[in-house]
């Protein structure tokens, strides 16, 4: 079939295979490009199939030769339907994981649930003994607690007020000013159960009692913080509250780890364009100023030079550098005084007609596009492209 993209605000309803496979395909070019590490062999990365967490199973399996089992929840094909791209990123994978002689299988449904680590476990037990490492990396906005059936529904609010500024339509470029009204009722406690650290923790003691895990394990969650311009929707809103608690329960987590040498990590990342920051109002205008800014100073990065950089030149080095609340910050160039100070001074500039010249609007569609497989170089979309591809390493 033809697969072109369709939009609703800011998802892609559709996803094009080989345009997803091609992306994968350039980030392990990319990992294979760079020296190798003797970093970890039995990786474990929950919510593996986009974004950041994708980058780490490419990064940990060809950056130091490791078996990666990789936990997702994403929508198979059906004839005339599309998957969704983490689907087809994840069948791209492994296919070329296997092509290259690497272990890589795969478990695909809800990671909050007792089933889904129950069958993580016993495939860890089975084909890989124990694990030295293990990703958090969900961006899931809704949970369904496994004990008490609860579910939840995280909302991105300000905390305490109204909060208003510029945003970006990025499929029209126009750049209007944007409302927010601040949580009320239960808004932090259900955001705080959905993106904070209490399923991190759960899937740590549950592998840790089953001996599942290795001497001197480690445990890495991706976290942000971002600038002041964001704050108020975004650090010092809901779910800041739930990065707080997610970074709080890494010290938690490595209390617990003692007797294996094991530490808990989390890692502030840069703003990137992906599915999750997208619904964030504000964050693409300051994505777009960002993008223009780090690429003049020849310092922008993707995900996997992220997480290249924080494999090789953090995690898997003799002395880890942490910031004063004990996190890894791989942030620390978009974060320059520098930088921020030339976004600020764009931020003032920026209108629908300014944008396209002081802004990277392009680089942030092209980005967004590609996440679903779209406008990536060197795909023919004209072409038939099958939508029915299947993960080799799937389990049932």
């Amino acid at each position: 079939m033809i697969i072109e993209p369709k939009t609703r605000g800011f998802i892609c309803l559709t996803a094009h295979p080989t345009g997803c496979e091609q992306n994968v395909l350039n980030q392990i070019d990319y990992i294979k490009s760079r020296p190798t590490t003797d970093g970890p062999k039995k990786v474990l990365v929950i919510g593996a199939s986009t974004g950041f967490g994708l980058a780490s199973r490419i990064t940990s399996a060809y950056g130091s030769n490791a078996s990666t089992i990789g936990v997702f929840f994403e929508k198979p094909p059906k004839e005339g339907r599309t998957a969704s791209p983490g689907w087809y990123n994840s069948a791209a994978f492994e296919t070329q994981a296997h092509k290259d002689g690497l272990y890589a299988k795969s478990i695909n449904g809800d990671a909050f649930s007792h089933e889904i680590k129950a069958q993580t476990l016993n495939l860890i037990k089975e084909d890989l003994g124990q694990i030295d490492v293990l990703i958090y990396s969900l961006a899931s906005p809704v949970r369904t607690h496994p004990d008490t059936g609860e579910r939840f529904k995280s909302v991105l609010k300000p905390i305490g007020g109204t909060f208003t500024d510029n945003t970006v339509d990025f499929h029209t470029g126009e750049v209007k000013e944007i409302s927010i009204e601040p949580c009320a009722g239960d808004d932090i406690k259900n955001t705080v159960a959905v993106m904070g650290g209490e399923d991190w923790q759960m899937w740590i003691d549950l592998l840790k009692s089953e001996g599942a895990l290795s001497n001197d394990f480690k445990t890495v969650a991706y976290s942000y913080i971002g600038p002041s311009l964001t704050e108020a929707v975004y650090r010092k809103g809901t779910i800041g509250k739930a990065k707080d608690d997610l970074e709080a329960t890494a010290f938690k987590i490595t209390d617990t780890l003692n007797d294996i040498n094991g530490k808990a990590y989390v890692s502030v990342n840069k703003a990137l364009v992906t599915q999750a920051s997208s619904a964030i109002p504000v964050i693409p205008l300051y994505i777009s100023l960002l993008y223009k800014v780090m690429k003049e100073e020849g310092i922008h990065e993707g995900c996997i030079e992220q997480i290249e950089r924080l494999f090789n030149e953090r995690l898997y080095t003799e002395n880890l550098e942490l910031d004063d609340a004990g996190r890894i910050r791989i942030d620390d160039w978009e974060m320059r005084d520098d930088i921020q100070a030339k976004v600020l001074e764009l931020w003032k500039e920026a209108t629908t007609e300014t944008l396209p010249n002081i802004g990277d609007l392009k680089g942030y569609k092209t980005d967004f596009f590609n996440l679903f497989g779209f406008d990536v170089n060197g795909v023919d979309y004209d072409a038939d492209a099958n939508e029915m591809v299947n993960i080799p390493g799937l389990q049932a």
